[in-house]
């Protein structure tokens, strides 16, 4: 009996050993693939990153095979930064109450907190998640709608990874086109406001195209 106890118990300890050693691997090979990419990112829009720990609840470092859109969302969540945003994705990892997170917050005053490596899925918009990169956007009050700031950032980002990933703005979409959810608020209340963005997408897309 006490044999057999011992054997299930090294049982146990190699299992967990095992595991620990392969969320050791999916991190190392994570940070492999962030470095990689995400050095070259030349012309660029200025980015803080804080990339959030590899976790099963808001990086899962699982790779994006191919990247054949941009998700635009926003925070729904009036008058936070992008800091408290991304230390809620962050916190997650804790806290376990959902599957959340994006690539990318742009804050009110137009900084970019960069979250997750544009090489890794986010859990931002469901079943587009393995395909897309995401924009989350924060807001000042309940109408949804950007400062000027976050407006620009948000236009000169989703321009640049069109650019990088050879995209165009049909590839363009919101969390709304996916699912039917009210996000991002305004743009889908305000179907003329989403057109001119992406036609500010498309006309900085020229510009850095003349830029290089």
């Amino acid at each position: 009996m006490v044999i057999v106890s011992l054997c299930i118990l090294a049982l146990l300890f190699l299992g967990l050993g095992g595991r620990a050693v392969w969320i050791h691997a999916r991190e190392k090979e994570a940070r492999e693939r962030a470095h990689l990419l995400e050095t070259s990112w030349e012309g660029a829009p200025p980015l803080d990153v804080q990339l959030l720990t590899i976790n099963d609840y808001s990086r899962p470092g699982i790779p994006l095979e191919q990247i054949n859109g941009i998700a635009i969302h926003y925070t729904a969540n009036p008058g936070a930064t992008a800091q408290q945003n991304r230390d809620y994705f962050e916190n997650l990892k804790d806290s376990h109450i959902t599957q959340a997170s994006s690539h990318f917050i742009v804050g009110l005053e137009g900084e970019i907190v960069q979250c997750i490596p544009s090489s890794e899925m986010s859990y931002a918009t469901n079943e587009r998640n393995v395909d897309t990169l995401s924009i989350e956007c924060c807001h000042p009050d309940e109408t949804g709608k950007f400062t000027p700031a976050t407006y620009t950032s948000v236009v000169d980002l989703t321009a640049w990874l069109c650019g990088r990933f050879m995209l165009s703005t049909d590839d363009l979409i919101r969390h709304y086109d996916v699912t039917g959810k009210n996000c991002p608020k305004y743009f889908v209340e305000d179907p003329k406001a989403w057109e001119q963005f992406k036609e500010d997408v498309h006309t900085k897309m020229e510009e850095q195209k003349g830029e290089t």
